[in-house]
C-alpha cells in the first residue's frame, strides 16, 4: 500500500454553496448574458437599498421610508437622478456616499465591471468573458471587447478626475473648505459624467446660476458621457481622421448635435419671455442656461430652472428629447439617438422610393430598422402604461405626470415635482420605469425570451393598406 487514502465516490457531492453559486452564474452567462445583467442590476439595487435603509444613512432616522430608500437606490444604480427627497437634507454623509458608489457602479455597468475584474486577475479575457462584455457594451466584435473595456474604465476614471479638477476652483471660490470642495467636485464629476443628475447643494444647479465655468464643465461632462463608449473609442483612436469613423459614430455625433441645436433654438424661443425662468435673466445667462437645458435631456438631469415653472410647450419639447435620450452603450437612457436616426432615414428612403436605407455612403441592414421600430414601440408602451398607473396613484395633471414618467424611462432625472408628491405606490411605478429604462428594451426582451424561434416555412405574401 502507498499509504494514500482512497478517493471517496461522494467527495464531489459535498455541498459547497460557493461552488453552487459560481455554477449558477456560469450557467446564466452561458444561456443568457442579458438575463445575467438583470440579476446583477437587481443584486446591486438590493445592496444599495439595504444600506440606505440603515439609520446611519439618514440625518433623521425617524423619517425612514422603504419606498424612498428603494426609489433612490434604483435612481442611483440606474444613473437617473430622480429623488422624492432633498438629497443633502434627507441623507447623511454615509447615505450620500452610498448613493455616490451606486452611481459609479451603475455607470460602469455590472457586467462591464465584472469583466474588467476578471481581466485584471487573469491578464486576459476568455471567450465567455468577451461574450459577456460584448452583451454589456453592445459590441459584438469579440476582438474589440478587451480594448473597449480598457477604454470604458480609463475613460471614466480620467474623465472624472479631469472634471473634478476643473470644478474645484469654482467650489473653493464659493467659500467651501478645501476638503469639502474636493468631495463635492468628485461627487459632481461622478454624477455628471455618468449622467446621474444628483446634486448636494440647495436648489441643485440653480445654486450655480451665473457661474459660467461650473455650468460649462458640467454640460460638457454630461454630453461626452451620453455619447457612448464605442463613439469615444472611435474618436480617440481616429480623432484626426473623421472620414474613417464608422457609421455608428457619425450617426451618434450628427444626431446629437442636431438635437442639441434644435432644443436650444426652441427653448430660447419658448422661455426667453417667461418671467419665471429666463425672462428676468441677462442675455449672457439666457444663452448659457438655455444651452445647458438643451443638453440635459440627453440624460443629464441637472436643471438651472424649475421645470414646473416652464411653459407647456417647453415641457412637451423636453418630453420628446428625454424619450430619445443619448447614445447607445452609454449611461444615457431613452430609445437612443441612433434609433431615431435609423427611423428618420428609413422614412426618408421610403418617401423617395428607395429600396435601401443608407447614410454617409453606407447601407443600413434591414434587420436594424426592425430593431429600431421594436425599441421605439416598446418604449412608447412603457411610457403609456407608466403614465396611466402614475395618473391613477397621484391624480396630478397629465403634463406633469407624463414628464416624470418619460424622465424615469429615459433615466434623465429632470423632475416636474411629481416624485416628491407621489405616494409609495407611485414611487414603485417610477422605480420600475427607471429599472426598465436603464436595462434597455432590447436587453429586457432578450432576457425574458427563452430562445430564438426559427420557422422552416414561409407564408404567402400579401400587402395590407397603410395610411
Amino acid at each position: 500500500m502507498n499509504g494514500r487514502r482512497p478517493a471517496s465516490p461522494f467527495r464531489d457531492r459535498v455541498f459547497d454553496p460557493g461552488r453552487r453559486f459560481r455554477d449558477f452564474i456560469d450557467d446564466l452567462a452561458d444561456t443568457s448574458p442579458a438575463r445575467l445583467a438583470m440579476v446583477s442590476f437587481l443584486g446591486v439595487i438590493g445592496i444599495v437599498t439595504a444600506l440606505l435603509c440603515l439609520p446611519i444613512a439618514h440625518r433623521d432616522p425617524s423619517e425612514f421610508s422603504f419606498a424612498t430608500s428603494l426609489f433612490v437606490a434604483v435612481s442611483a444604480v440606474c444613473v437617473t437622478g430622480l429623488s422624492p427627497v432633498v438629497t443633502e437634507v434627507h441623507w447623511s454623509d454615509f447615505g450620500i456616499g452610498v448613493i455616490t458608489a451606486g452611481i459609479q457602479v451603475g455607470g460602469l455597468g455590472i457586467l462591464t465591471l465584472a469583466s474588467v475584474l476578471g481581466m485584471a486577475v487573469s491578464k486576459k479575457l476568455g471567450v465567455r468573458q468577451r461574450l459577456i462584455a460584448a452583451q454589456a457594451t453592445n459590441t459584438f466584435q469579440i476582438g474589440q471587447v478587451g480594448t473597449l473595456l480598457r477604454t470604458v474604465v480609463s475613460t471614466i476614471v480620467i474623465a472624472e478626475v479631469i472634471v473634478a479638477a476643473l470644478l474645484l476652483p469654482s467650489l473653493i471660490a464659493k467659500g467651501e473648505s478645501l476638503g469639502t470642495a474636493i468631495w463635492h467636485s468628485v461627487f459632481y464629476a461622478i454624477s455628471s459624467f455618468n449622467n446621474a443628475g444628483f446634486t448636494v447643494h440647495p436648489g441643485g444647479m440653480e445654486h450655480f446660476t451665473g457661474d459660467t465655468w461650473f455650468l460649462s464643465v458640467i454640460m460638457a461632462s454630461v454630453f461626452v458621457g451620453s455619447l457612448g463608449f464605442p463613439v469615444v473609442l472611435m474618436v480617440t483612436i481616429a480623432w484626426n481622421r473623421p472620414r474613417s469613423w464608422d457609421l455608428h459614430t457619425k450617426l451618434t455625433l450628427a444626431t446629437s448635435a442636431i438635437l442639441v441645436f434644435v432644443g436650444f433654438i426652441m427653448l430660447l424661443f419658448f422661455e426667453s419671455s417667461n418671467p419665471r425662468t429666463l425672462g428676468a435673466s441677462g442675455p449672457g445667462n439666457t444663452v448659457l442656461e438655455t444651452l445647458f437645458m438643451a443638453v440635459m435631456p440627453r440624460s443629464g438631469g441637472f436643471a438651472t430652472m424649475a421645470v414646473e415653472d416652464m411653459n407647456q410647450t417647453s415641457l412637451l419639447l423636453l418630453d420628446v428629447l428625454m424619450f430619445i435620450g443619448g447614445g447607445s452603450s452609454s449611461t444615457a437612457g431613452g430609445i437612443k439617438v441612433t434609433t431615431l436616426a435609423v427611423l428618420a432615414l428609413a422614412a426618408l428612403a421610403e418617401a423617395r422610393g428607395l429600396q435601401e436605407v443608407s447614410a454617409f455612403h453606407r447601407r443600413i441592414d434591414p434587420p436594424v430598422i426592425k430593431v429600431a421600430i421594436s425599441v421605439t414601440l416598446a418604449g412608447a408602451a412603457l411610457v403609456f402604461t407608466g403614465t396611466l398607473a402614475l395618473l391613477h396613484f397621484t391624480r396630478m395633471p397629465l403634463d406633469l405626470v407624463l414628464f416624470e414618467v418619460i424622465s424615469a424611462f429615459g433615466t434623465c432625472g429632470l423632475s416636474s415635482g411629481v416624485s416628491a408628491a407621489s405616494p409609495d405606490a407611485g414611487l414603485y411605478v417610477l422605480s420600475a420605469l427607471m429599472f426598465l429604462g436603464r436595462l434597455g428594451t432590447i436587453t429586457l426582451a432578450a432576457a425574458l425570451s427563452q430562445q430564438n424561434t426559427r420557422r422552416l416555412f414561409r407564408y404567402p405574401e400579401e400587402r395590407p393598406i397603410i395610411g
